[in-house]
């Protein structure tokens, strides 16, 4: 059964900043090849860190300068806020994005899974957990805090899936109806795909209404010639709030979220078998 039309296609090359969008790719198990290449280390903390803790990243946008091929990262062009430029492999690199975000930070490409220690969590922020939670999720006092047990039991460990910088899967879906719904909700705020960092963007077949991608939950999907399995809702926090290009800091897109949206947008997929996206491609529900 179709259900929409690949509309969008999105790589990011750096972990937390703006991406490179693209007209057709090969979704691979890893979902697009070169997708959150690179990441930030945190060398307080001791840890891998994006945009929950340093939302300055996301005024920051980056593209690579050579295909990734055959599970090589290459380099990828860093834009800073004030336009100037950088490699994410020049020596100055850390530098600059450590006076970006007011903290010692190195930057890595992707290391391999067996290298855990890279990819282990380090100190948090609060030594209290729940504050620690409610500052990584952005939720005020009054609000629940995500259900935790959807997510892999690794990311208790690691800040991510060894091997991988991805906050969980490899994939991640967003239609336009849901976007839709998200304005319908709260009409003053700015429900830009640019918040929500999709792979794909799906325009809805029809007339559909709500957020659709949530029903596929449990069910394999085909996009293009590449078949996934949809598995879990994404969690929201507070980068969907932070200003990026011309949106501004809007803290009532993630109040929206929250209350009214069950705390998600958008769907994790993992990849069932590998094959070739494009514009204009079909989605269908098997």
């Amino acid at each position: 059964m179709r259900v929409g039309t690949v509309i969008e296609i999105w790589r990011y090359p750096v972990k937390s900043m703006g991406g490179e969008q693209l007209d057709r790719c090969v979704v691979g198990e890893r979902g697009l090849p070169g997708d959150r290449g690179w990441a930030l280390r945190d060398e307080v903390a001791g840890e891998i860190r994006g945009a929950k803790k340093f939302p300055q990243l996301l005024r920051c946008a980056a593209r690579y300068l050579e295909e990734p091929a055959g599970g090589r990262i290459p380099a990828a062009e860093i834009t800073l806020p004030d336009e100037a430029r950088v490699r994410s492999d020049a020596p100055e690199a850390a530098a600059r994005l450590s006076e970006l975000v007011g903290k010692p930070v190195t930057l890595w490409p992707l290391r391999p899974a067996g290298d855990r220690a890279h990819y282990r969590r380090g100190r948090p922020d609060h030594p209290d957990m729940m504050d620690e939670l409610r500052s990584i999720f952005g939720r005020l006092e009054d609000e629940p805090l995500p259900d935790l047990s959807v997510f892999p039991q690794a990311l208790f460990e690691f800040t991510s899936l060894p091997g991988t910088y991805f906050d969980a899967l490899p994939l991640h879906l967003l239609t336009t109806a849901t976007l839709s719904d998200l304005h319908d909700l709260n009409p003053s705020a700015h429900f830009d795909r640019r918040r929500f960092r999709p792979n794909v963007l799906i325009e809805t077949q029809g007339t559909t209404s709500g957020q659709p991608e949530l029903d596929w939950c449990g069910r394999p999907l085909r996009v293009g010639d590449a078949t996934v399995s949809v598995e879990m809702p994404v969690v929201r926090c507070s980068m969907t709030t932070q200003p990026q290009g011309d949106l501004p800091k809007d803290p009532s897109v993630l109040r929206t979220i929250v209350r009214h949206s069950n705390q998600n947008v958008g769907v994790y997929a993992n990849v069932l078998s590998p094959g070739r996206v494009k514009i204009g491609d079909a989605v269908e529900l098997d």
